[in-house]
């Protein structure tokens, strides 16, 4: 009952929860148990975000397996200076990195994008693009799933064109949902740097967007009738009332 009440106080001192400081303590004393409970939480978001991190998709399973090797080896330097969850995604972020260096020097290739059409209509200063929503399976429609699969494939291949230092901003406010303050600590840099990154990748990948539906729309010839993607996609553009599903209020 003591060492518990000691642990709990240790996690407020430093910041992390009482969940957080008994799992790190169990997997500081190597249980299995806890390291089977560290990747089931976190193997789905740590893989989705490494996905879109890397030049090609398809090493994330094998990006992400190393994630866990490293944190498994490195658990015992996990001091708490940042919560559980931020030390992982520096993990893994610093891993995606890795990784695209090495893809520079060896495997570098051009990333074609597939033409598709997506409604132009901007918004205000201050609104967010709906990632999250777009990105996740919503139970609709046989329909509605098809036109989602589509956009979500083309918003996918839009953000893999973002510079990384945008692309890696992007992701972690809008897919991932962390607040500014937790995207400043897992990359060190300053709060200002976070908005300034977001609001140029937003504008970044909107112009993608918009440049993509141009293309379509004078390959086909006509622009006088909106495909479904065309008025799916204006989840896109809404406002931050849309939301971020997990992101921290401030």
């Amino acid at each position: 009952m003591q060492a518990g009440t000691v642990v709990g106080n240790l996690a407020s001192a430093i910041g992390i929860t009482n969940e957080d400081a008994t799992l790190v303590a169990e997997l500081k004393a190597g249980s299995e148990q806890a390291f089977a409970l560290l990747i089931a939480q976190y193997h789905q978001p740590l893989y989705s975000l490494i996905a879109r991190s890397i030049n090609d998709p398809a090493d994330a399973a094998d990006l992400t397996q190393e994630v866990f090797i490293k944190v498994f080896r490195s658990i015992r330097g996990f001091n708490g200076d940042a919560t559980l969850r931020t030390w992982l995604y520096r993990i893994a972020l610093h891993e995606a990195s890795n990784q695209r260096r090495w893809w520079s020097r060896h495997k570098r290739q051009e990333v074609t994008i597939d033409s598709s059409t997506y409604d132009s209509d901007g918004d205000s200063d201050g609104d967010s693009l709906c990632l999250s929503a777009t990105l996740a399976d919503q139970g609709d429609s046989p329909y509605d799933q098809a036109v989602q699969t589509e956009t979500r494939e083309h918003l996918e291949v839009a953000l893999r064109q973002l510079p990384e230092v945008f692309r890696t901003v992007v992701v972690l406010r809008e897919i991932e949902g962390f607040a500014y303050e937790e995207i400043a600590e897992i990359l060190d840099i300053n709060l200002g740097t976070v908005k300034s990154r977001l609001t140029r990748g937003r504008t970044a990948l909107r112009a993608l967007l918009v440049a993509e539906r141009l293309g379509a729309e004078k390959n086909s010839g006509s622009t006088s009738s909106a495909s479904p993607l065309q008025s799916h996609a204006s989840t896109l553009h809404t406002s931050t009332a849309c939301g971020v599903k997990g992101a921290a209020t401030r």
